[in-house]
């Protein structure tokens, strides 16, 4: 951040500059072998780009020219005449700054030094002031040049910008869908268990009829030969697919676990009877949402700000480049991996301060007077003690998230090569196994944090001593702990079908003119994100509730000397599964030594 303080360019990030060095709505000094750099543009603010629909590629680079004017054209303009009308009417000149306004229909150099016709029209981006057009494909192609992936990002940004209202409409949907569900989890009952299950069962159904029949009707419709439609019939097609592969196990799943639900609505009732000492834990997912957002936002003002640094050289007809400082790219690979470390620090300090908050009230002799303020000591704890533990645990998590990146990139460039299967396939191994690992890791932090705000000790030491007792306890509690994650997996299913199923019905109206599969995709890993940032918080205070749990029965045996912490109802709840769980073992050893001592009888006749 300091070095793109000092080395980057805060104010052409900021107010943006022309193709001649000059920023706009500042006065200029002149560049040397630069006739029209050093203008006074106090008064021109907004940068207009020439041909921001009709790019030219010179030198392996996008060619586009960038003035500083007054205003930007908010109607189309569709003649020289025009643009000479607009530039008197509004002082906006929109040629270079050579050719007089007087001569925009007489000069023979018009055609190169005014903006290609028609000039799409166009609006001032609020913060950065760059005159942005307004047309769904002017606008793709003029984001795609600027991030200079013209070929990749044209057609998603197309139809994200087509279906903006959509998206955003969709997205404040997932919201109240996960705010709905988070309240749902926090007072559930046992009908509302079969009634949540009935509507996942039924969404899960829903969604893959309406893919399979959306596939129906592109195969039968007239207007196919469309580009747009063969892409959307594709990218329809692997979406069936996929969702009737998810539908098929989750429904085998929830058949077989279906006896399970009363002994889950108890263990929901235990959790929430954790949190309901310390109710703030369930906005807990906004704090950390808002500090992420800044941290992105700030992370993304960086990164431009780098981007901008440079020196400026004077290239052919006057133009002005700014080319990249030496060493820039390793700023910007050490800046990713920033990203990724800052990212689950954050995260992590979310873990950590609901697991010390549920031990907090955990471990209080007192349940009738709760300990005050336990989100607050937890966070205190957290910030003059246990920085060091956070800071390993999500350098782990990052360790092995940036091969997991770095495996994707790789096998993602080898998809263009005709040979490589072999190639191809090791890395798909390499991601999946990085993944599990990922996935291990991320269970035991979370163990490692709660060990830690009970003990106080070291990152390490509290691993070890996490996977010590979760090792000699796993039989109380496993199979319970997984079929309420599997529950609150199924909420986070359900904000996603439901929000699918309104993009879809939206999308598919204007199918013929947009590609909407990744808006449609991008919409789906925004609801998961969200129900996922919000009823986490019920998978935390089940995983630090079932450690406490465990070192409860390590440290104390229920005697007057010893007694234990944790209330009747869980522990009566504790025993309950367990009995379940062994009537159930017994039962499949008994049938399984009938199976194999039957023997075959002769038939008498």
């Amino acid at each position: 951040m300091g070095y793109s303080v000092v080395a980057g360019a805060a104010g052409r990030l900021l107010f943006g500059y022309d193709s001649f060095g000059n920023m706009c709505g500042k006065k200029n000094s002149p560049v040397e072998g630069a006739p029209l750099s050093g203008q006074d543009m106090t008064l021109k603010k907004h940068v207009f780009f020439m041909n921001s629909c009709n790019l030219e590629v010179k030198g392996m680079q996008l060619n586009r020219m960038a003035l500083c004017v007054s205003n930007c054209p908010e109607e189309q303009l569709d003649s020289l005449e025009e643009v000479q009308l607009f530039a008197n009417t509004s002082g906006s000149f929109l040629c270079v700054y050579s050719l007089n306004s007087f001569n925009y229909t007489h000069s023979p150099k018009a055609d190169s030094l005014c903006p290609r016709l028609p000039v799409p029209p166009s609006k001032s981006f609020p913060l950065f002031n760059r005159c942005v057009p307004q047309t769904p494909e002017c606008y793709s192609l003029f984001a795609s040049v600027l991030i200079n992936d013209v070929d990749t990002l044209h057609r998603i940004l197309s139809g994200i910008m087509s279906g903006r209202d959509t998206i955003l409409g969709l997205c404040i949907l997932a919201l109240a869908l996960s705010l709905a569900m988070m309240f749902t989890f926090r007072f559930i009952t046992t009908l509302l268990v079969h009634i949540f299950i009935s509507l996942v069962i039924l969404g899960l159904l829903f969604v893959c009829g309406v893919l399979w029949w959306l596939y129906y009707d592109y195969t039968n419709d007239l207007s196919i030969e469309l580009d747009t439609e063969r892409e959307n019939m594709k990218c329809v097609l692997g979406f069936a697919i996929v969702s009737t592969g998810i539908t098929a196990v989750l429904l085998v799943l929830i058949f077989v676990l279906r006896k399970r639900i009363k002994l889950t609505v108890e263990l929901f009732q235990i959790t929430n009877k954790a949190i309901s000492s310390a109710p703030f834990l369930l906005f807990q997912p906004l704090w950390t949402f808002a500090i992420l957002i800044f941290f992105w936002v700030l992370w993304v003002a960086v990164l431009l700000s780098l981007g901008t640094a440079g020196a400026a050289q004077v290239m052919e007809g006057g133009q002005v480049e700014y080319k990249p400082l030496s060493g820039i790219r390793y700023m910007w690979s050490y800046h990713l991996i920033g990203l990724i470390w800052t990212s689950e620090f954050i995260l992590a300090c979310q873990q950590m301060t609901i697991a010390g908050a549920v031990v907090t009230c955990y471990f209080n002799r007192s349940k009738n007077d709760p300990p005050d303020h336990p989100i607050l000591s937890s966070l205190s704890i957290l910030f003059f003690y246990h920085q060091g533990t956070v800071v390993k645990g999500s350098f782990l998590i990052s360790v092995v998230r940036i091969p997991r990146i770095i495996v994707m990139y790789m096998q993602n460039a080898l998809k263009e090569q005709q040979h490589g299967a072999l190639s191809r396939y090791l890395f798909r191994c390499c991601y999946c196994c990085f993944w599990c690992l990922d996935k291990y890791l991320l269970h035991l932090n979370q163990n490692a944090y709660t060990t830690t705000a009970i003990n106080g000790t070291d990152f390490c030491t509290s691993a070890k001593d996490a996977f010590k007792i979760l090792s000699k306890n796993s039989s109380h509690f496993t199979s319970i702990n997984c079929f309420g994650d599997f529950i609150i997996f199924l909420g986070k299913v359900l904000v996603v079908c439901f929000t699918v199923f309104g993009g879809l019905m939206a999308f598919n109206y204007n199918r013929a003119f947009q590609v909407w599969a990744v808006p449609l995709l991008l919409v789906a890993f925004f609801a998961y994100l969200v129900a996922h940032s919000f009823l986490s918080v019920f998978e935390t205070v089940l995983d630090a509730l079932f450690l406490c749990f465990a070192v409860d029965l390590e440290t104390n045996d229920g005697s007057s000397e010893k007694p234990y912490f944790m209330d009747q109802e869980f522990l009566s709840f504790v025993k309950r599964s367990n009995k379940l769980n062994n009537a159930r073992a017994q039962q499949d050893k008994h049938s399984l030594r009938n199976e194999e001592g039957t023997e075959l009888q002769a038939i008498v006749r």
